[in-house]
């Protein structure tokens, strides 16, 4: 399996590298019995989904609290709560789906990773959550459309938070057709991972009249 790492793993603090080989060997284990990544994607695991989701620290700077939307097989928000070595942040990933739910947990456990982990749909754990703390960070990958996320974003965007959603080489089309992008200020990364994939970062103005 050491074939799919790459130089990545050489990048990263030895404690983080040694998280995600257990990460990697449990995704693997579950993997035949749930769907939690692309069957194509399983040879190269490190660049495709540790790579993808470990890039977001370099862009986007300072954060104490971060919620990840529809976390699924953990990408980017568990792989960011496994590389944080700052205790007092915090990760928190919401997943409806109750065998994900089952997932995440034991790669938590087993990997000794602080994480918060809510069982329920986005738009009934989000508000709640959003209620009682403020983010910095909403993320997702793979989750829906850009018009969709912004929606379901939406109480943590209006609180301040940075969106951070990596999308893949469809990206200028859901730019192109988010009519309530008028009410963020945007810029699109290059992503590390995929060279027809970009990261899209959308900060809530405040002075824009509400669409979403």
């Amino acid at each position: 399996m050491a074939e799919s790492r790459g130089d990545f793993s050489e990048e990263l603090p030895p404690a983080t590298a040694e998280r995600l080989k257990i990460y990697e060997y449990l995704l693997r284990k579950w993997q035949p019995k749930i769907n939690l990544v692309s069957e194509s994607t399983l040879a190269d695991i490190w660049n495709r989904h540790f790579r993808d989701s470990y890039q977001l620290f370099n862009i986007v700077g300072s954060w104490a609290r971060w919620v990840d939307l529809g976390s699924g097989g953990g990408f980017p928000g568990l792989v960011v709560a496994i590389a944080n070595a700052d205790p007092d942040r915090s990760v928190h990933l919401i997943e409806a789906d109750k065998r994900k739910v089952a997932f995440l947990r034991e790669v938590s456990r087993e990997t000794k990773t602080a994480v918060e982990i809510h069982s329920g749909r986005i738009e009934a754990v989000l508000p709640s959550l959003c209620d009682r703390q403020k983010f910095d960070i909403v993320s997702a990958r793979g989750l829906a459309p850009l018009a969709d996320l912004v929606r379901l974003a939406a109480p943590a965007l209006k609180s301040g938070a940075l969106g951070v959603f990596l999308k893949g080489k469809d990206f200028a089309s859901e730019l192109t057709n988010l009519h309530a992008l008028s009410n963020f200020d945007n810029c699109v990364a290059q992503s590390r991972s995929d060279p027809c994939a970009r990261i899209i970062l959308l900060r809530w103005n405040q002075s824009s009249s509400p669409r979403v």
